[in-house]
């Protein structure tokens, strides 16, 4: 009579983490200042996803110009701001961060940081090519080892010396120095 109870209470306390777990994930999916971008998205946005699919897994509006090529970018609506995603195909195939210096890597790199800080937090990973239009520039590409990443990759603009802006996305279009154009 006593084990009655108790699997009551047990089913119960089950039910409501579950519900604290679903209502946590939910509420980290939203697109912050805070979010983390990977080689392969930022937060639950993933490089593949249509544009409606990235809106509902980063909980906000995606906004832009009407795509009139195969190559547009998207925004979220409000914040963050300076973050864009580049839809070709009609999927997300990158993600830029501009001028935000809280947005970070999953390993911490940020807009700001210096060329040492992002070779050291990539050992033996980060490509050095010269900058195209910024004199003493650099791009710091950061090359996967893990053979299931090979196709993405993480690229640092610089001006010589600290982090410009960055992104990240799938081979070729992660590697387009000018956009969509």
């Amino acid at each position: 009579m006593n084990s009655k109870p108790k699997l009551l209470t047990l089913a119960t306390l089950t039910l409501a983490l579950s519900s604290m777990t679903v209502g946590t994930v939910i509420a980290q999916t939203k697109l912050t200042n805070k979010s983390k971008l990977f080689i392969n998205g930022i937060e639950q946005i993933r490089i593949g996803m249509t544009v409606s699919e990235a809106a509902k897994a980063g909980g906000t509006r995606l906004v832009g110009d009407p795509p009139n090529n195969s190559c547009y970018y998207v925004k979220p609506q409000g914040k963050p701001k300076d973050l864009g995603f580049m839809v070709t195909e009609g999927r997300i195939s990158r993600v830029d961060v501009w001028r935000n210096s809280k947005i970070t890597t999953v390993k911490g790199a940020k807009i700001g940081d210096t060329e040492a800080e992002i070779k050291s937090l990539y050992p033996g990973q980060i490509r050095v090519t010269p900058h195209n239009y910024v004199q003493g520039g650099h791009y710091l590409t950061f090359v996967p080892k893990d053979q299931s990443d090979k196709n993405y990759r993480v690229v640092f603009e610089t001006d010589g010396k600290r982090v410009t802006q960055f992104r990240s996305g799938k081979l070729p279009e992660v590697e387009y120095v000018e956009g969509c154009s």
